[in-house]
């Protein structure tokens, strides 16, 4: 990370830690999502400079990086405080889904700041994206950086290895 993502990286964690006063074990499962916000926004800056991500996807991720970043959102946080960060989360779980879904999940995997299986959270989230934002929000976050995608897809890999 370049000092400014790292500087906005520090700020975000602990602003969210504050938040959800330093626990998010107990908290609600939106708020689980929220604490996602800085690991995700880790990798996506991680991602960037790994060689086995295509151009095509680092367009992507580069877009997802300046959406966590920029103050004018679609959920803006000035306005809505950390569940501003929910289509934050859902737009890189969606731009992570398509990478896993073209490269080695073990690119993602390498890179995973968090706790638990990137997969497996990538997967939930896409999954239930249209559920915390609304479906009509999902579709346009969706439309804006794959046109020809359905919103609320499930086809990462993770998602097989759960149904299975």
């Amino acid at each position: 990370m370049n000092p400014e993502q790292r500087g906005f990286y520090d700020t975000l964690r602990q602003r969210l830690l504050d938040w959800t006063g330093g626990t998010s074990d107990k908290e609600s499962r939106v708020r689980q999502y929220i604490m996602l916000a800085p690991d995700f926004f880790c990798l996506l800056c991680r991602l960037m400079m790994d060689k086995d991500v295509s151009p095509m996807h680092k367009a992507k991720v580069a877009l997802a990086i300046a959406y966590f970043m920029s103050p004018i959102d679609l959920l803006p946080e000035a306005l809505l405080g950390p569940l501003g960060y929910v289509d934050d989360v859902a737009l890189a779980a969606f731009v992570l889904n398509g990478i896993v879904n073209d490269v080695d999940p073990e690119v993602v995997r390498r890179h995973w700041p968090g706790q638990g299986d990137v997969l497996d959270k990538v997967s939930h989230i896409v999954s239930v994206a249209d559920q915390l934002l609304g479906a009509g929000l999902w579709k346009h976050i969706v439309s804006c950086l794959d046109k020809g995608s359905t919103p609320g897809r499930t086809s990462c890999r993770a998602a097989s290895r759960e149904q299975a």
